[in-house]
């Protein structure tokens, strides 16, 4: 039985949360609906319905007639969604208040009603998304690169599968020693484990250290693929590379392919035009980490691709982006924890997002259009482009130039102006045109007006639209 106290608790908090739905249902209340929230409500970790009481703050209690038998309801929800729910009626202000304690999905559970897995979103009941699922039912699994890859390997085969020798090299420790030693490197790392004539492989001790991947069915399609075009598209292949090494150990070598078949542009650097390569290696580096690192490494059938067209260079990895596509520069998430630890002290990624902010900021020193960052069908894809003049950008060009500016200025903590964005883009500019690129970048909602500054126009200077909501 819920309490008094424990309902007016609840019907005090400042906003309705994953576990807290309120309805005013005066008279009515849609069953269908009903069931569809009780699992939706389950599926985030239990919580309650209440029904009677306004759902806006302030609160009201409006009273409720709604399911008057609870022995009938609560027999209802079990017969339809499964769930043992608890029902409570009580008065609160002389008027009745219905209230449902729903219980949690055990982990590494879902529950569904009608063919469908329901979670809430906003204010709006919708379908689980396959990458919320996959997640539920992660739960209590150990995480993909920990789990075992081969059994039952004789310390000989640790050194004809893996590259002992270039882990040990990156990893920071002295040559020699005894191949006991060696292999309690791997041990100490918990990419292998086992004591002894047997060891067992992990998924990660395959990923990043083997000497041939196809040699491993799972890890044969993660392996990452470099496809360079004669043209613009993909009608024109030129070459189409599959790397066949690890990650860590084959990483500098990927990156070494893809810039001796990079195109060469002329860039404007420090009022010089020269000829440089079509985006410089060390930035390019970052973009290759982060799609080896960020992938979804449950998604099977396909893997990270680099391709290099002659204006152009695409990275995508599988997998929807853990943090939403405008937010790359500020933001930080890693969806392999593990991996990227380990990418970390063999110092193959950055700390944080330091990797994506060197991108914007290499496009910003060498004048080139911005990055894009695009979330598309179960994948993630960066977008580095070669020089155009600013004539030539277009205008989506320029306002997604204005907001990256903008948020690294705000992760320096320096304010964006018309001066500073005007030498982003070099010479091409005028004040009127980069005011021009500010209004369009304000009115499209991705920046806003510094209001410490007021409305003075003079001494104008702008936030990214994060900014003001403390986010």
């Amino acid at each position: 039985m819920i309490s008094t106290e424990r309902l007016r608790n609840l019907i005090s908090q400042p906003r309705e949360t994953s576990g807290l739905e309120f309805k005013e249902a005066k008279t009515s209340y849609d069953r269908e609906k009903l069931f569809k929230y009780v699992v939706a409500i389950a599926n985030e970790r239990g919580g309650f319905i209440v029904f009677g009481v306004s759902d806006v703050p302030p609160r009201t209690i409006v009273g409720t007639s709604v399911f008057p038998n609870l022995e009938q309801i609560t027999s209802q929800i079990r017969q339809n969604t499964g769930l043992n729910v608890e029902v409570s009626q009580m008065r609160l202000d002389d008027k009745r208040v219905l209230a449902l304690r729903i219980p949690s999905r055990p982990a590494g559970t879902c529950y569904q009603y009608r063919g469908a897995y329901w979670m809430r979103s906003g204010e709006e009941l919708v379908a689980m998304t396959e990458d919320r699922l996959r997640s539920i039912f992660s739960e209590g699994r150990l995480e993909w690169g920990m789990q075992p890859l081969v059994s039952g390997v004789s310390a000989a085969e640790v050194f004809e599968l893996l590259d002992v020798g270039s882990f040990l090299s990156i990893w920071g420790h002295p040559e020699g020693g005894s191949d006991d030693e060696k292999i309690g490197r791997l041990v100490d790392a918990r990419l292998i484990e086992g004591n002894g004539s047997a060891y067992i492989l992990t998924n990660m001790a395959g990923l990043l250290l083997s000497n041939d991947l196809s040699i491993f069915p799972p890890l044969e399609r993660k392996a990452p693929r470099l496809i360079i075009y004669n043209g613009n598209d993909k009608l024109d292949t030129r070459k189409d590379i599959v790397g066949r090494r690890g990650y860590a150990v084959g990483f500098s070598g990927l990156v070494r392919s893809a810039m001796d078949s990079m195109p060469q542009n002329e860039v404007l650097e420090n009022a010089l035009r020269t000829t440089a390569p079509l985006f410089p290696e060390r930035p390019l580096r970052e973009l290759v980490a982060n799609a080896l690192i960020h992938q979804d490494l449950e998604v099977s059938g396909t893997s990270p691709i680099i391709e290099i067209y002659q204006n152009r260079i695409e990275i995508s990895n599988p997998g929807l982006p853990v943090v939403p596509v405008e937010r790359f520069i500020d933001g930080h998430r890693s969806r392999n924890e593990r991996l990227t630890w380990v990418m970390r002290q063999l110092k193959i990624c950055e700390e944080r997002s330091s990797g994506i902010d060197r991108v914007v900021s290499a496009a910003e020193m060498y004048q080139l259009p911005a990055p894009e960052f695009i979330a598309e069908f179960e994948s993630t894809k960066a977008i580095v482009h070669g020089h155009r003049s600013f004539e030539a950008m277009t205008q989506d060009d320029k306002t997604r130039a204005c907001y990256q500016h903008a948020v690294l200025k705000y992760v320096m903590r320096e304010p964006m102006t018309n001066d500073t964005l005007r030498e982003r883009f070099g010479s091409g500019p005028d004040t009127s045109a980069v005011s021009r690129i500010i209004k369009a970048t304000v009115d499209s909602g991705m920046i806003i007006p510094d209001p410490a500054v007021g409305k003075s126009r003079k001494f104008a200077r702008y936030l990214p639209y994060f900014a003001q909501e403390g986010s």
